[in-house]
């Protein structure tokens, strides 16, 4: 292999060292294209700004890698908690800046989501290695999955959104914008969009997450679309499922190979919610206008 096609292979599968604390979970990988080259999680919320970047370090070692010899970095950056938002994205951006690097933000609920489709394909066809044949089997002619991917926002709501996959998740598009819903509201949306889009032919809807708080709110949209489609009905499953720096690193590897890139001083967490005192502001600056 000469200079140019190493260059090549290079710009086509990055190293990237990903990272998410948006979540209780510091989940952090470095992967270079759908190769894991290592991984690490860690359920500890309080301590993310303790322990996340100890457990880099060690990811890298572990690797045989210095930052440097990393192609880009992958941050999660939400929506989610508040504190790990902010943690993820500032050791990213700072790690970004001391080795001169690339820098992605990937959005944290696309990353559930991905990282929730591959482990339910897994789980479903029995074996990792037959995700890949089972998933393409239920192609374009069985219809799609669509996942909802959920974290716990308190007060009954919930940060989510929605995306869609087929053929081995070859075909993955986002059907909702990252947002904070009610979730008793957000499941009876998605009732009606089903309802709306019977031509689509989905095959299952996948609730995916940390469902502690919200199970019984998931059961009843599974109750709801069994009475609304019969033995049509497109199958409802509540996946458990926790964050997986692998997926952010997989999304984030995407677009570093297709050239992009974020300012690395001017990415920002998605907060999502604003707070009251920026709510009432833009409001009167909109009244104003």
């Amino acid at each position: 292999m000469n200079d140019k096609e190493r260059k090549r292979e290079k710009m086509d599968n990055p190293v990237v060292l990903a990272l998410d604390t948006s979540t209780a979970s510091l989940a952090a990988a470095v992967v270079r294209g759908t190769e894991v080259l290592g991984e690490i999680g860690s359920v500890a919320e309080r301590n993310h700004s303790v322990l996340v970047v100890p457990k880099l370090q060690e990811l890298l070692r572990s690797c045989g890698l210095t930052g440097r010899q990393v192609d880009g970095i992958a941050a999660g950056r939400g929506p989610g908690s508040y504190t790990g938002m902010r943690i993820g994205v500032t050791v990213a951006k700072t790690l970004a800046w001391a080795w001169g690097k690339p820098l992605v933000g990937v959005s944290s609920l696309e990353g559930l989501a991905y990282g929730a489709f591959h482990r339910g394909m897994e789980q479903q066809a029995g074996t990792a290695d037959r995700a890949g044949a089972a998933a393409a089997d239920a192609g374009a002619d069985d219809g799609t999955t669509w996942i909802v991917p959920i974290m716990d926002a308190r007060r009954g709501q919930v940060y989510t959104a929605a995306f869609a996959a087929g053929d081995s998740g070859a075909k993955w598009e986002r059907l909702a914008d990252d947002g904070i819903r009610m979730m008793d509201r957000w499941m009876s949306e998605l009732l009606q969009r089903l309802e709306a889009e019977r031509h689509r032919r989905v095959r299952n809807l996948w609730i995916a997450g940390d469902l502690t708080q919200h199970e019984a709110a998931a059961g009843r949209l599974g109750e709801d679309v069994a009475a609304a489609f019969g033995d049509d009905a497109p199958q409802v499953r509540l996946l458990t499922y926790y964050m997986e720096g692998r997926w952010i690193g997989r999304l984030g590897g995407y677009r570093l190979a297709a050239g992009e890139s974020d300012d690395v001083h001017a990415l920002v967490p998605n907060y999502t919610q604003l707070a009251e005192a920026e709510a009432k502001l833009l409001a009167r600056e909109e009244a104003n206008r």
